[in-house]
């Protein structure tokens, strides 16, 4: 057993945007080691969301560096999914006296992020559009309306919470 909690690794930020989550999720749509194909999926996932954006006529944030085009719209539109994605509470399983609960659990900042980078993932890799780029800018446009399979995921277990507040009470931390 260790002596103290493992450090937390410090993720290098993506080269395109120099942003920490970019690089995250990138680091969880790759497989068998081929970030090259990761990031190419992710940042056409993410051109792709701005120019629907700016076709459908949605509000697109720039920054204040007067760029036209550059990564912040992008990455707002991205951290707007992720947000719309994030769970603020979760259940876990806590057996009292032979009986199991699902007891309602306020969900860290980390983790938070972590399930919706999951969520999302998951439901591009469900969708049946062609190419993994198109799906998760599907996933991620749907995420951004509020719409889609990973915001229905996180309804069902705020709902799941909702249904188990009465067991609130048996939460140990």
């Amino acid at each position: 057993m260790r002596r103290r909690a493992a450090e937390k690794q410090k993720i290098i930020p993506d080269p395109k945007f120099g942003d920490e989550m970019v690089a995250r999720f990138v680091n969880r749509i790759m497989q068998s080691g081929k970030k090259s194909i990761a990031e190419r999926i992710v940042y056409s996932a993410l051109d792709n969301i701005t120019a629907r954006a700016k076709k459908e006529g949605q509000k697109v944030e720039d920054g204040d560096d007067g760029e036209s085009g550059s990564g912040t719209s992008e990455l707002a539109l991205f951290n707007k999914a992720l947000d719309n994605v994030a769970p603020i509470v979760e259940v876990r399983s806590r057996r009292v006296g032979g009986a199991t609960y699902q007891i309602p659990v306020e969900v860290p900042p980390r983790r938070r992020l972590a399930l919706a980078m999951r969520w999302i993932i998951e439901a591009a890799r469900k969708r049946s559009e062609k190419g993994m780029a198109s799906q998760l800018a599907g996933e991620l446009y749907d995420a951004i309306l509020g719409r889609g399979e990973a915001v229905k995921k996180r309804e069902d277990v705020h709902k799941m919470a909702k249904a188990n507040q009465a067991f609130a009470h048996y939460r140990w931390n």
